[in-house]
């Protein structure tokens, strides 16, 4: 059995736009020998599309695209993601998490998605009823077990036992030849190789391949990666797919393979390339084709400026290096050294001038006080003023540069270096900044070595380093691990042999800068516990961890 799979990118809302994406996909497939073609979980809708089903005409024109698309199939079958109405005489939400078989210019067999997961960055259960049974597709002498994403994570391979159902296990007993999934689950880092290790236990544990479809693209926070794979029966990986790139691949399940497919690792290489295209659909699907940001000298802004050049050309990306009487000329330097090797633009504006005219502007209000991170603040939102102008005048996204360590604990201005329309970096650690610029810098100097080298600063005041106010990264990133992602409290954390004093203040520091973090960019989530998305912690409480 011919089998294609058909990787690719939907955007959210966009019907006509996703049905023709099908349509090539599924040609692509059948030139290739196709008997069957699969796509991602709500490949017609783009996921997730959230409370955009609420609206009245959401579903009837997903319905109305479907209705379409099965015109255009004819007696290769394609199986489509969409969302479909509950019975509204039945009692649950209104809607099912579906997919369709089309077949001969209709739908053949509507399947509904069991397990609706309502965790981390999911919200299913909000709007979708679960299908009350499993039953398998007769189809060319072959039983076939349909899924859709979740229905496939196994309890080992999920925080703790969430369903009270085993869909896999359900249609095992009914005995199917194979497993087909479609899947729209996110990258964090080391989320592939967790795929591969669950479908591979799943498929040797029932004795029977499965084909799984992920999805690929950016979608708001979440990034789409791909990664697509076929595992014999035997729990070998036959196939697995790029990752962050669309794919159309035909495949036999049936025909097991001596050795496995070569697997990625883990490696800086992930994240660099889940963030390029994480701002490039960001970007584009929002309208922009070109952005601006701000150029410090640093390493943070450097390396969201090497991502931006990457994601829409570096034609495209317009950097300003803003210096303040505090920045020193070796910063103003490493942003045009970084701009030449990128091939970007890059123009200097210094805020000199305007911050001493707020100053003076405020002299009668602040007479007798001493300069303090009033001052500081000012100069980063003279910059935020600035770039949010250059952002209106061209028409630029603008980029935030801040990084996760600095979220956390709040080491950062709001309605200053927080302006801008996407966070790109706000999910990486400081220590991962480090190592994935190292990693960029592996074969030529792209980022300035200077610029990776030097202790990092804010330069708002005379010899500021970060670590004047910030323990050591390092230290700052492992504690910060703990805490916001592991949920261990303060005395779990100093147990395990970390300074009662650092933890303290990183905890209060985490937990101020709640208000903060509601007001930022929206960034892409890398790790398994992004700000903004998975993470739901009130600004107002007084509880002590």
């Amino acid at each position: 059995m011919k089998i294609g799979i058909a990787q690719i990118n939907s955007v959210v809302g966009d019907f006509p736009g996703n049905a023709k994406r099908l349509i090539a996909a599924y040609r692509e497939c059948i030139d290739q020998g196709a008997e069957l073609v699969i796509s991602p979980e709500l490949s017609l809708v783009g996921y997730p599309p959230r409370d955009l089903v609420f609206k009245s005409s959401f579903v009837p024109k997903c319905l109305q695209a479907l209705d379409y698309l099965a015109g255009e199939i004819r007696e290769i079958p394609i199986l489509v993601g969409y969302v479909d109405h509950h019975h509204p005489r039945q009692p649950g939400k209104p809607f099912r998490n579906a997919a369709a078989w089309l077949e001969n210019g209709s739908v053949r067999h509507r399947i509904w998605k069991t397990l609706l997961p309502t965790y981390d960055v999911f919200d299913e259960r909000r709007y979708f009823e679960p299908s009350a049974t499993c039953q398998p597709i007769e189809w060319n002498g072959k039983r076939i077990g349909i899924t859709i994403c979740e229905d496939i994570w196994t309890e080992e391979y999920l925080d703790r036992p969430l369903y009270d159902r085993d869909p896999i296990k359900e249609l095992s007993e009914k005995g199917i030849d194979m497993i087909l999934n479609l899947s729209a689950s996110p990258f964090h880092l080391g989320k592939p190789q967790l795929r591969r290790s669950m479908i591979g236990a799943v498929a040797h544990k029932h004795h029977i391949p499965v084909v799984y479809c992920n999805a690929i693209g950016g979608q708001d926070q979440l990034i789409f990666d791909g990664h697509s794979l076929v595992v014999g029966a035997n729990g070998r990986i036959n196939e697995q797919f790029p990752g962050f790139k669309e794919a159309c691949k035909v495949i036999n399940p049936f025909q097991t393979k001596h050795e496995e497919a070569v697997l990625d690792d883990c490696d800086p290489s992930q994240l660099y390339h889940a963030l390029v295209l994480g701002l490039r659909d960001y970007a584009q699907k929002s309208g922009f084709s070109s952005a601006c940001l701000g150029l410090s000298g640093g390493i943070d802004s450097a390396l969201t400026a090497a991502i931006a050049a990457d994601a829409l050309g570096p034609e495209n990306i317009h950097g300003l290096t803003m210096p303040s009487p505090y920045s020193s000329r070796g910063s103003v330097e490493d942003s045009f050294a970084l701009a030449k090797n990128l091939g970007i633009r890059c123009d200097e504006v210094s805020i000199r001038a305007p911050f001493e005219s707020i100053k003076k502007t405020m002299h009668s209000l602040f007479e007798g006080k001493p300069e303090d991170v009033t001052e500081e603040n000012m100069q980063a939102r003279i910059r935020g003023l600035l770039l949010m102008a250059l952002s209106n005048k061209d028409n630029h996204l603008l980029l935030t540069t801040g990084n996760k360590s600095e979220l956390a604990v709040g080491y950062c201005t709001i309605y200053g270096d927080m302006c801008g329309g996407l966070a790109v970096i706000s999910d990486l650690p400081k220590t991962r900044v480090y190592e994935v610029s190292r990693w960029l810098n592996r074969e030529r100097e792209i980022i300035p070595w200077n610029t990776i080298d030097k202790a990092p600063s804010a330069e708002l005041r005379p010899n500021q380093k970060d670590q004047d106010t910030l323990p050591p990264y390092d230290t700052l990133d492992a504690i910060l691990e703990l805490y916001v992602e592991h949920h261990l409290s303060t005395d779990e954390i100093i147990a395990r042999g970390s300074d009662e004093t650092i933890v303290r203040w990183i905890q209060r520091r985490v937990d101020l800068n709640e208000w903060k973090r509601h007001q930022a960019a929206p960034g892409l989530r890398v790790t398994t516990k992004a700000f903004g998305i998975g993470r739901r912690m009130p600004i107002v409480q007084r509880f002590s961890s």
